[in-house]
C-alpha cells in the first residue's frame, strides 16, 4: 500500500471516530450475528433486507451497516453450527463438522471462543489483502474494454453455476443464464427499445433487483419453512468462551494459511465464502500432524474453517470494488446496494473515487473488531435467540420482505415481482437447482448487454475482436474449461493424456 493509501485509510478512520456511526457499526453487526446465527435467515437475506431499510440513508452509513451485516452475519452462522449441528448461513457448513462434536463433548463455550478468534484474524486477513490488491487489480483492470466485459459477464455466470451446483453444473448455469435472460426484461440501455414486456406496461422500466433478490432469498425461505418442523436446540453449558492464547497460538499457521487461501477462493468472481471454508478446511486437515482428530472435534479444524469464511469476505469485495463482478452472493446484493446508493464501483474508482476503497477498508476493519467484541459477549443471552421457534420467525420475515420491495419504488408491481420470485425460487430450490446464480445473472445482465452492444458499435457489427484480444482469449479459454471440465468424455480424455505420458516415461526409463 502505498503512502497516499495509508493517509487516505488513516483519513477515514478518524472519520468513522463519532459516537452515531461506532454505534451503527455496533448495531448493525450485532443484527448480523443475530441474522446469521438463525437457521435460515442468510446472509444474503440479511443484506438484501437490509438494503431496503437504508434506502435513504447517507451512502456512506448505509454501505457501513451492510458490511457490518455481511461480516457479522458470516462469523454468526458458526452459532447454531457449533450448537445445533445447523450452519446458519452455508459458509459455515465446514464449522459444523468440528463445532458440533466440541459442543457434544461439554466444551461449546470454548468451541464459540475459538471460533470467534479464528474469524477475527481470518477477517484480518482478508481485509489487508483487500487494501493490497483492490488498487493493483483496479489498475490492471482498466485495460479491459467492452469485449472483456462481456466475456467476465459470463465467465462469473458459469464459474458460479459450476461450483454452487457440483452434482450436476447444468442445473448451476441454467439458473445462471435464467438470470441474464430475465435482466433482458424492459427498455435496453442504448436506444431505449422495450423488449420481452408481452404488453405490461409495468415491465417497461425491467424487473427490479431488489424485489427480486428479496423474493429468491426471502419469500422462498417463508415457503420452504412451510415444510419444515422446528429443530430442538441442543441444551449445553456455555462455560469458558473467552479462548486462551495458547489455545490458538499453537495454530498460528494454519490461521494464516486459511486466511490466506480463504481471500483467494472469496475474489474468484461467484465463488463464495461457503467454498472458502471447505477449501481452507481441507488444506488444514491434509497438512496437520492431528489430522485424525478432524471430524470429531478438532480445534484446528473449527479455526482453519472460520478463519476461511470470513477471510473470504474480503477476498469477495476486491472485485465489487475493482471490477464490479461480485466474488459471492452476499457480495452481488452489496454490489447492488452500492449501485443502489450511487456508488459507482468498477476499473475507474481508483481514478474518480480512491479515498471509497480506503473508507471500504475502514469500515471493514471496525466490523471485524465489533464481530470480535460482541461475539466474545452476551454468548449466553443470545444463545437463547437460538429456542425461538423459526414457524414464529417467518411471518417477520414475509413482513420485512413485503415492505422492503415496496419501499424501494413504492410500486404495489414490485411485490407482485417479490412473490414472483419466491415461488420461482422455491421450485427451483425444491428441483435441486441453484438460485445464486440466478440473482448473479440479473446483476451482470446489463453489463452484459450494454458491453456486448457497445463493443458491436464500435466495430461497426465485426466480432472478431471478441475472440482475438489477449484478455478476451485468457477468458474464453477460462469459460470454456469450466463447461467442459466436468463432463465425462473430457476426463476420459485427460486420463488418456496421462496414461500416455506415463507409458512414454516407462518406455524411456
Amino acid at each position: 500500500m502505498s503512502f497516499d493509501g495509508l493517509q487516505m485509510l488513516g483519513t477515514a478512520i478518524a472519520e468513522f471516530m463519532t459516537i452515531r456511526i461506532l454505534f451503527d457499526v455496533l448495531w448493525a453487526t450485532q443484527l448480523g450475528i443475530i441474522v446469521g446465527m438463525l437457521p435460515g435467515l442468510t446472509a444474503t437475506m440479511g443484506i438484501a433486507l437490509m438494503t431496503t431499510l437504508t434506502f435513504r440513508m447517507d451512502p456512506g452509513n448505509a454501505v457501513l451497516i451492510l458490511i457490518c451485516m455481511y461480516i457479522g452475519s458470516i462469523y454468526g452462522g458458526s452459532r447454531s453450527a457449533i450448537l445445533l449441528n445447523i450452519p446458519g448461513t452455508p459458509a459455515n457448513a465446514a464449522t459444523a463438522v468440528d463445532g458440533h462434536p466440541l459442543a457434544r463433548q461439554g466444551k461449546a463455550g470454548q468451541a464459540i471462543g475459538l471460533a470467534t478468534t479464528g474469524s477475527f484474524f481470518g477477517s484480518i486477513i482478508g481485509m489487508v489483502m483487500l487494501a493490497l490488491f483492490t488498487p493493483i487489480i483496479g489498475n490492471f483492470a482498466l485495460s479491459f474494454q467492452s469485449f472483456e466485459f462481456f466475456w467476465l459477464a459470463i465467465f462469473a455466470v458459469v464459474i458460479r453455476g459450476t461450483l454452487t451446483a457440483p452434482k450436476d453444473p447444468l442445473k448451476g448455469w441454467i439458473s445462471g443464464f435464467l438470470g441474464l435472460t430475465v435482466a433482458m426484461v424492459g427498455m435496453e440501455g442504448i436506444h431505449g427499445h422495450v423488449r420481452f414486456t408481452f404488453g405490461v406496461v409495468d415491465l417497461s422500466g425491467g424487473i427490479r433487483l431488489i424485489p427480486a433478490m428479496v423474493g429468491a432469498f426471502g419469500f422462498a425461505e417463508v415457503i420452504m419453512m412451510m415444510k419444515h418442523t422446528r429443530v430442538d436446540v441442543i441444551k449445553t453449558k456455555i462455560t469458558h468462551v473467552i479462548p486462551r492464547v495458547r489455545e490458538f497460538a499453537k495454530y498460528w499457521k494454519t490461521i494464516i494459511r486459511s486466511g490466506l487461501i480463504g481471500t483467494f477462493v472469496g475474489a474468484i468472481p461467484g465463488v463464495g465464502e461457503d467454498i472458502g471454508s471447505w477449501v481452507s478446511y481441507d488444506f488444514a486437515r491434509r497438512s496437520s500432524k492431528e489430522s485424525e482428530k478432524f471430524g470429531k472435534g478438532s480445534i484446528e479444524g473449527l479455526m482453519a474453517a472460520e478463519a476461511g469464511n470470513n477471510a473470504a469476505v474480503g477476498g469477495a469485495i476486491i472485485p465489487v470494488l475493482a471490477l464490479a463482478i461480485p466474488g459471492s452472493a452476499p457480495a452481488a446484493v452489496l454490489l447492488a446496494a452500492m449501485f443502489i446508493h450511487g456508488v459507482r464501483p468498477g476499473p475507474l474508482i481508483m481514478i474518480e473515487n480512491p479515498e471509497f476503497v480506503y473508507s471500504v477498508v475502514a469500515m471493514f476493519l471496525l466490523a471485524t473488531t465489533a464481530m470480535f467484541i460482541l461475539g466474545l459477549s452476551m454468548v449466553r443471552t443470545l444463545v437463547k435467540v437460538l429456542e425461538i421457534p423459526r414457524t414464529r420467525l417467518m411471518p417477520v420475515v414475509f413482513v420485512l420482505c413485503v415492505i422492503g420491495a415496496y419501499a424501494v419504488e413504492s410500486r404495489a408491481f414490485d411485490v407482485v415481482i417479490m412473490v414472483a420470485f419466491g415461488v420461482i425460487g422455491y421450485i427451483m430450490q425444491e428441483m435441486d437447482y441453484p438460485v445464486a446464480p440466478m440473482i448473479l445473472g440479473i446483476i451482470l445482465g446489463d453489463i452484459l448487454d450494454k458491453n456486448l452492444r457497445r463493443a458491436l458499435v464500435l466495430t461497426d457489427g465485426d466480432l472478431v475482436p471478441f475472440f482475438t484480444r489477449p484478455i478476451s482469449l485468457v477468458l474464453i479459454v477460462l469459460i470454456v474449461f469450466s463447461l467442459v471440465g466436468k463432463t465425462e468424455w473430457f476426463r476420459r480424455f485427460v486420463n488418456a493424456i496421462k496414461q500416455g505420458i506415463v507409458s512414454v516415461v516407462r518406455r524411456r526409463a
